[in-house]
């Protein structure tokens, strides 16, 4: 890992040895797209799986899910609140 890092004058993004929290959020992240996309679906083509990711993450995971950071809200439902109270 290092040597390929070295090789192609890569900078690695890593925190102190044993913080095993950098990880974390994108592990989540994974195992979401995982539960609540993939393994519900049976891809024929490499094209037709990454079209369905990307609508997954834009249209769906980062407008319309709810999300305990913003009150169990959505992102889209917190930004028509904010634009309803500035009116």
């Amino acid at each position: 890992y290092h040597k390929t890092i070295k090789q192609h004058q890569f900078i690695g993004s890593m925190s102190g040895k044993g913080n095993c929290f950098d990880n974390a959020p994108i592990e989540s992240f994974w195992g979401t797209l995982k539960n609540e996309l993939v393994y519900h679906q049976d891809y024929k083509t490499r094209f037709t799986a990454i079209n369905d990711i990307i609508s997954y993450i834009e249209l769906y995971y980062n407008q319309t899910r709810i999300q305990k950071g913003l009150d169990y809200k959505s992102p889209r439902q917190v930004w028509f609140d904010y634009y309803r109270q500035a009116a």
